[in-house]
């Protein structure tokens, strides 16, 4: 990644980021936490061409280039909320056209199988403990566990302390423990 300060030398004036080097170089970490708020890949894709646009658009500068971690996963997190707020108003406008233009009597269609096919594959135990856990706890146990990053590398990007990272984590695996001991009584109940 190349970060080079202002041409006109001038201090507070930010720094020039090389945003094409940087999004490669954290494209991997940021996707995972895209995910793990989404939950589909179709809309991690989506949601990381936003960030990448976002990113090559700013309009403020960055101040300190030891920031540029930090700051993308702000701008990431941001992209995520707004493309579920688009979610959401396209959900609304597809709900309302639903009732205003119901199948009738005459209407053959069927509900879709391929719809319970996924709803039975989603009992698998971890995937779902995983689901109900918070979305702060579920982006640290991803990026400890299937990025393998260091208590280091995580709080440098998340832009926390490693004792916070820490303390999180040991929250986030008892809470993870927690719903996958409910999981395993309810399937037992079955």
């Amino acid at each position: 990644m190349t970060i080079q300060s202002d041409s006109d030398g001038q201090h507070g004036r930010g720094v020039k980021v090389d945003w094409d080097a940087a999004l490669q170089e954290h494209q991997r970490w940021l996707r995972t936490i895209v995910y793990a708020r989404l939950q589909d890949a179709e809309a991690a894709d989506e949601v990381m061409q936003e960030v990448a646009l976002a990113a090559i658009r700013q309009s403020a500068p960055l101040m300190d280039a030891t920031k540029v971690a930090p700051w993308l996963y702000r701008l990431a997190i941001r992209q995520v909320l707004m493309y579920r707020r688009r979610c959401g108003r396209r959900r609304k406008l597809m709900y309302g056209f639903g009732r205003l233009f119901r199948p009738t009597e005459s209407d053959l269609r069927e509900p879709e199988p391929l719809g319970w096919l996924l709803a039975d594959e989603r009992r698998d135990a971890v995937r779902s403990a995983l689901e109900r856990l918070r979305a702060q706890d579920r982006e640290l146990l991803l990026l400890k566990y299937t990025e393998e990053w260091r208590y280091q590398q995580i709080a440098e990007h998340l832009g926390i302390t490693e004792t916070a990272v820490e303390a999180r984590l040991h929250r986030a695996r008892k809470r993870l423990r927690q719903e996958l001991t409910v999981e395993e009584i309810v399937s037992t109940n079955r």
